[in-house]
């Protein structure tokens, strides 16, 4: 599996420092962050600013060239697409990864327009969806994937972490399997609304558009010390933006789209509204 822009970033910036003879905590005094914030950089954890990639390889004395490499290492590792071929080339699933990816959130903000997000899903709807995966997985993998997808929704329930959900009345209505599928899904949002760590939005069709109904997106607000971020399921790979201009873009949209949703009591009457009307129309 190829390095991601971030890793390669990371290992770069270590070697210059090793080859320079400076220490960590000297580097870090140098530029102004602390010591653990080299240690976080250098192992891959954090993103630097393109501020402090330009003063780490000034501190260093690094040439002009390796300094516009750096740069140019920086910005890929702002906005970095990984085919999926690629990041499944070497395991079965990535929901690990985005575990570890939402443990070092304080605040997840997920917005779904085609279907119920992750870690909202029930057993056999994540079990469905995972079925309908291009490339496809194997039934063994699947079987790993829904045991990793559920044992991640156990952060859900932990103190100190907020979770938002933004979703669409046309990624509730679709259905992966029988309707009894649907209906447990149903269920089971309605009863994460009463969390006090957690906010569902449902947008209706009926509801007057402020903005498009565009891709879905997760918006990580980062931990003291950590960079935020934001992920793009495209259908050929994953997309990870880290320019704050580009976040603050997907701000804007959340915003929009949190003014056409409804939530607590009326998101509970609307599940149950869409749950009439499906009982009423299945024979």
């Amino acid at each position: 599996m190829r390095a991601t822009a971030r890793s390669r970033l990371a290992a770069e910036l270590r070697r210059l420092r090793d080859l320079s003879g400076i220490s960590g905590r000297k580097l870090a005094r140098l530029i102004s962050i602390s010591q653990s914030k080299v240690s976080r950089i250098e192992a891959g954890v954090v993103t630097p600013s393109l501020p402090e990639v330009t003063a780490w390889g000034e501190a260093l004395g690094v040439s002009e060239e390796t300094l516009q490499r750096l740069i140019l290492l920086t910005k890929q590792a702002f906005t970095e697409v990984q085919p999926w071929r690629e990041l499944l080339e070497d395991r079965s699933h990535v929901q690990d990864e985005v575990g570890e990816q939402e443990r070092h959130a304080r605040r997840i903000r997920t917005f779904q327009s085609s279907v119920v997000p992750g870690l909202l899903q029930t057993a056999d709807y994540a079990r469905r969806v995972f079925a309908t995966h291009h490339p496809p997985y194997r039934e063994e993998e699947i079987s790993a994937a829904v045991a990793a997808r559920l044992n991640r929704q156990q952060l859900v329930f932990a103190p100190g972490r907020q979770f938002d959900f933004l979703i669409t009345e046309g990624a509730l209505r679709w259905c992966p399997g029988p309707i009894r599928v649907l209906l447990a899904q149903w269920d089971r949002i309605a009863s994460i609304v009463t969390l006090d760590n957690v906010s569902v939005g449902l947008i209706p069709f009926h509801q007057e558009a402020v903005t498009l109904l565009s891709h879905g997106f997760v918006i990580y607000d980062a931990d003291e010390g950590g960079r935020s971020q934001v992920t793009v399921e495209m259908v050929h790979a994953s997309m990870t933006v880290g320019d704050a201009g580009d976040i603050a873009v997907y701000d804007q949209r959340w915003s929009s789209l949190r003014r056409m949703a409804v939530y607590d009591q009326d998101a509970r009457d609307y599940l149950a509204g869409l749950a009439d009307d499906v009982r009423a129309s299945t024979p």
